[in-house]
């Protein structure tokens, strides 16, 4: 029986040769990760009540990147929650204040190929970028996780966007994921698993890919897969976690699958207007629209390619006046890797202000935005009062067009900088 990438993948969790789509199964977890907002505080009281222990402590991973820096009492309470429970259970994988779990995890090796994870947060498909089945579940689903090691799922169905040609230059992985977004909406892909493919995916490099299989939440999906390949192998490699098991992880020539087609070298960068990521179009839609922030952050936004974007259209310039360019690199790892090549220094020469490595503004914590306040945000979500106020207006772009729009002071195309 022909089978997709995603059914290859539960099969092997499961157990089975095959599965099929619509069928029960329960699979057995490779990797369950949570941080410090949805883990501990949730997790240690329920073990508790229970007298139940962590089924094997190798396989889970804690990552402190919600409430650090410690800002009040409560972020300080839940943060030394974390920290005293991570140490009662002696938790081989923690990472504190390194930067944001979707990123961190996957820089440390955590994830390869064939692997059947989840995570306590509704971003973890990015797992899906390394041809892992990974996908979000909430506290109680994760005491089950944490107890037994197993979970149970419903065999998705598999929406495939195929994406033909080649990116121009200025245009990105989120540009492609807000057309998608603003042709099928927010449900578009309801507990299906996505498979992004053809030339334009597979010549992304790993972060980006990173960035499409992040944002299949976004359309609802339960995962956002790609087939791994040489690039997926080169990141391993580099991550410390090499990995014999990458090849026959894709989909079968025949198997069932609902395709889509799109043409990448045609692409225009893409916006999305408040208070949705579907609000999608092309970026002359809204270009001229003024803006007082340009927020460069989160885990779809501020890796090392995306600064590395921001700084090509930055460099030598400096931001328009009275705009505020905030850059909240997504980990320590890619911080440092800017700064080592020059890329931060650009970025702080043209008037960013540098904002700690965690999920800050993009979940509503720490330099949060103000009233009546229209941002640019190389984010995932701009829904209302997410960032801050709720009379806040937050567009969505690539780290490309906020780079461009914090340098003119409207939004903007980047591909005009660029030329």
């Amino acid at each position: 029986m022909a089978q997709t990438l995603a059914q290859k993948l539960i099969a092997r969790a499961a157990g089975r040769s095959s599965v099929a789509p619509g069928e029960i199964v329960n699979c057995k977890v490779d990797l369950a990760m949570f941080h410090d907002s949805s883990g501990p505080r949730r997790l240690k009281p329920m073990l508790e009540e229970l007298g139940a222990q962590i089924w094997d402590k190798s396989r889970v991973v804690l990552v402190m990147d919600h409430y650090v820096p410690e800002r009040d009492d409560e972020s300080r309470q839940i943060v030394r929650l974390a920290r005293n429970w991570a140490r009662q259970q002696n938790l081989p994988h923690v990472y504190d204040s390194q930067g944001i779990c979707h990123v961190v995890v996957p820089q440390h090796g955590h994830i390869r190929p064939g692997m059947f994870c989840v995570g306590g947060d509704s971003h973890s498909p990015t797992g899906g970028a390394f041809g892992a089945y990974m996908f979000g579940i909430g506290s109680t689903e994760m005491l089950g996780v944490v107890v037994t090691g197993e979970i149970w799922l419903r065999v998705p169905h598999t929406l495939q966007m195929h994406w033909r040609g080649q990116l121009q230059t200025g245009v990105t992985a989120k540009d492609m994921m807000l057309h998608m977004l603003g042709r099928f909406g927010m449900n578009g892909g309801q507990y299906q698993a996505v498979e992004f493919c053809g030339s334009a995916v597979q010549a992304l490099a790993m972060q980006e890919r990173m960035t499409l299989s992040n944002m299949s939440a976004e359309l609802g999906a339960q995962v956002g897969l790609i087939a791994p390949d040489a690039t997926t192998a080169a990141w391993l490699k580099a991550a410390g976690a090499e990995s014999s098991e990458a090849d026959g992880w894709h989909t079968d020539d025949g198997a069932a699958v609902t395709r889509h087609d799109f043409e990448a070298s045609s692409l225009p960068p893409y916006v999305a207007a408040p208070h949705s990521p579907a609000n999608a179009a092309a970026v002359g839609s809204y270009a001229g629209t003024r803006v007082d922030v340009a927020y460069i952050g989160a885990c779809t936004g501020a890796k090392l390619d995306d600064l590395r974007a921001a700084a090509m259209v930055l460099r030598g310039k400096r931001v328009a006046a009275g705009v505020r360019l905030m850059v909240a690199p997504a980990s320590q790892q890619d911080q440092a890797a800017a700064e080592g090549e020059g890329v931060l220094q650009v970025l702080l020469d043209a008037g960013a202000e540098l904002l700690p490595t965690t999920c800050g503004a993009c979940a509503g914590y720490g330099a949060t935005i103000g009233d009546d306040t229209t941002v640019i945000s190389s984010t995932a979500r701009n829904f209302k009062g997410r960032m801050g106020s709720a009379t806040a207006q937050v567009y969505l772009a690539s780290p490309y067009t906020v780079a461009a729009s914090a340098l003119r002071g409207v939004i903007s195309d980047p591909r005009e900088v660029l030329a």
